[in-house]
């Protein structure tokens, strides 16, 4: 049985479709004879073909053998499990249209940013003479003349980038991707999923809060490598992502444990829900800090840092689509903006971009001498034991034990007064 196929971003969309299929259907006699059975999501017609639809995702489409396909709105596919869904979803299709000569694969779009399959289809085949692709491209009012010209002219009186891609079938100028696909991948070492705790590093985090009923709540953890006058690496070590719903007092315990195992009393994160951060992190020994910066403004700071290569990410895909599905957009005053795209998550992506810009600057000493009163401390307590306590480690004038336990208290002391530090 051949398969016609209405695809979209959800569901919903995609029912919308079909109920101008349906009432096609029904609505000429010589068709409506064809019908043999019709569900909410599927019409059996008497010539071995159904009418299907589907969510946008590279794994539902596999396995058909398609007649036709109708992808809507191909432009705002978005996936936390890929970074460039729409490409990777026609991929698996293509095999299943493969198998019926004449099979037909339509693509129907409000145009958005200059980049993705759609934007690549028109730069490549749109009046072309001789493409094996034809691209259509038509105004609202040249597809739908009933649509009042009055509204249209208000939108673009509103926002001129806006309507052109809404009403005037023009990609937008103000919107570009924040970083190259090709940047990610080499900023991240495949195969590296965690790092775990290293004795002696001074770790820090960031937190990404959330009520727990839309967005999810993530943590990020990182070191960073290099002294001196030399260039540094931030090197990201532990992400977690808690998806809704959840309980917020519960995620934030299951998070200071992970930060205690890294030896971290303290995270940076936004100003969510004032108060909300600070007592339950308070709460299980973990200062809250405010973040100095705003979304944006961290985002914008990453891009030179992913650039030039002077930061290591974990090879997590959710993370790498979410990075890479963030968008720079440019408003009338001329300011630029770093956000993720309509419909999509930067959960992830803002918790990780946090630690890395807030981890690159110096290390304090005072941070450094917590590194190792937590190291110190945890060997006396059995965590750690790097050689035998019975193992001898005398210095040339045979006091390095006594001069080592003096160092210590000297470190404690400035460590834990949390004042000036040298």
């Amino acid at each position: 049985m051949a398969t016609i196929a209405v695809i979209a971003a959800n569901q919903k969309q995609a029912g919308s479709i079909f109920r101008y299929i349906s009432g096609a259907l029904n609505s000429i006699g010589l068709l409506q004879s064809m019908v043999e059975n019709e569900t909410a999501e599927s019409i059996v017609l008497n010539n071995r073909v159904i009418i299907e639809i589907a969510t946008a995702s590279f794994r539902v489409t596999r396995g058909y053998t398609y007649a036709a396909v109708l992808c809507d709105e191909v432009s705002y596919w978005r996936s936390e499990e890929s970074a460039n869904p729409d490409e990777e979803i026609i991929k698996a299709l293509r095999p299943g249209l493969s198998t019926i000569p004449g099979a037909m694969l339509l693509l129907a779009s409000s145009p958005y940013a200059k980049r993705g399959l759609l934007y690549n289809l028109w730069k490549r085949h749109y009046g072309q003479d001789g493409a094996r692709v034809l691209v259509w491209r038509g105004t609202t009012q040249e597809m739908n003349h009933r649509i009042d010209p009055d509204i249209i002219a208000q939108a673009y009186e509103d926002d001129a980038e806006a309507a052109s891609a809404e009403y005037g079938a023009e990609f937008r100028n103000d919107i570009a991707a924040f970083v190259a696909r090709e940047v990610v991948d080499a900023c991240t070492p495949p195969g590296r999923y965690e790092v775990p705790y290293i004795t002696r590093n001074a770790y820090r985090a960031f937190v990404d809060p959330s009520g727990g009923t839309s967005d999810s709540m993530t943590l990020a953890i990182a070191r960073q490598e290099g002294r001196g006058i030399g260039p540094r690496r931030v090197v990201l070590d532990a992400v977690r992502e808690v998806k809704p719903p959840f309980s917020p007092e519960q995620t934030v315990e299951e998070f200071a444990t992970l930060l205690k195992s890294y030896r971290i009393s303290r995270v940076t994160g936004d100003r969510y829900g004032g108060e909300f951060c600070h007592k339950p992190f308070r709460k299980h020994g973990i200062q809250y800090n405010l973040a100095d910066k705003p979304e944006s403004d961290i985002y914008r700071d990453l891009l030179p840092m992913l650039n030039s290569g002077q930061c290591e990410l974990l090879d997590v895909p959710r993370l790498a689509a979410q990075i890479f599905g963030l968008e720079r957009r440019t408003s009338r005053s001329g300011r630029d903006s770093i956000d993720h795209s309509p419909g999509g998550h930067d959960d992830l992506a803002n918790a990780v971009a946090g630690v890395l810009v807030h981890g690159r600057g110096e290390t304090s000493a005072l941070e450094r001498m917590r590194a190792m009163v937590s190291y110190h401390d945890g060997e006396v307590q059995g965590l750690r034991s790097p050689q035998s306590h019975s193992e001898k480690r005398p210095d040339a004038s045979g006091h390095a034990e006594a001069g080592s336990l003096l160092g210590l208290s000297l470190i404690r002391r400035a460590a834990r007064r949390g004042g000036s530090e040298e």
